[in-house]
């Protein structure tokens, strides 16, 4: 699949930093909204539901690595933890500026994060994971960051558990998607990667061990909307 240029389009599946991030720069005005309408709302559920499984106390660090417009780092904060979120795409930084300014929010590459080893005691990355160029590598920079005995947890789209509303599903991604994001989105080209990226991406038992390979343990994880997004949590060795 070829990719467009930066200035507008979507990047390719080989995942390259400088496009993807020239990508989600092009979709960053409209980003929040065009998440909720393509998500039937469930989005803040989700957000919702990654911020219980941190099990996040008053006075620990966590990182929301891929935060984009902060919406989900925000989301982390209410439960009284200090959330700092990083992004690739200073559009989605500068958007998120605009309209969460309390937010701790600053430029930071999955795999080369600005933060010593050990900073955090939870770490998170939601919808993201699947955008960087090397998931291993990206996992283990995770680890890195954390202090041992921290928490890691994934939120990202997965395999629907029941064949009939997975194939019903697949058809949305493919068909359905990239129509609605040509109603809302500000770049919509992005959401035809965003849907191709979906459907690439690992199980929740292949995503599962990968996450063990990377220097985490106690791997496990729970479906949301019956495995449309799975939440996969583990414990730094």
């Amino acid at each position: 699949m070829n990719s467009r240029s930066p200035q507008g389009g979507r990047a390719s599946l080989e995942k390259q930093p400088h496009e993807v991030a020239a990508m989600f720069d092009g979709v960053a005005a409209r980003y929040d909204l065009t998440n909720t309408v393509l998500s039937f709302g469930q989005d803040r559920s989700w957000r919702r539901a990654t911020r219980a499984a941190l099990g996040l106390r008053p006075g620990e660090r966590v990182l929301d690595v891929g935060a984009g417009t902060g919406v989900s780092t925000e989301e982390l904060a209410h439960s009284g933890a200090y959330a700092v979120g990083a992004d690739l795409s200073l559009g989605m930084l500068h958007a998120g500026k605009r309209t969460r300014p309390a937010v701790p929010l600053l430029a930071g590459d999955a795999l080369r994060l600005p933060f010593a080893d050990a900073s955090f005691d939870a770490v998170t990355i939601s919808f993201a994971l699947r955008n960087v160029n090397d998931t291993d590598a990206a996992l283990r920079e995770l680890a890195r960051v954390t202090r041992p005995g921290g928490r890691l947890v994934v939120c990202e789209f997965s395999t629907p558990v029941n064949p009939a509303f997975r194939t019903v599903y697949l058809s949305y991604l493919m068909r359905s998607l990239p129509a609605v994001a040509r109603a809302v989105s500000s770049n919509p080209d992005a959401y035809v990667y965003l849907a191709e990226s979906i459907r690439a991406w690992p199980d929740q038992a292949a995503l599962a061990a990968r996450v063990g390979a990377a220097g985490w343990g106690r791997v496990g994880w729970r479906n949301l909307t019956g495995g449309v997004v799975a939440l996969h949590r583990a414990v730094r060795n």
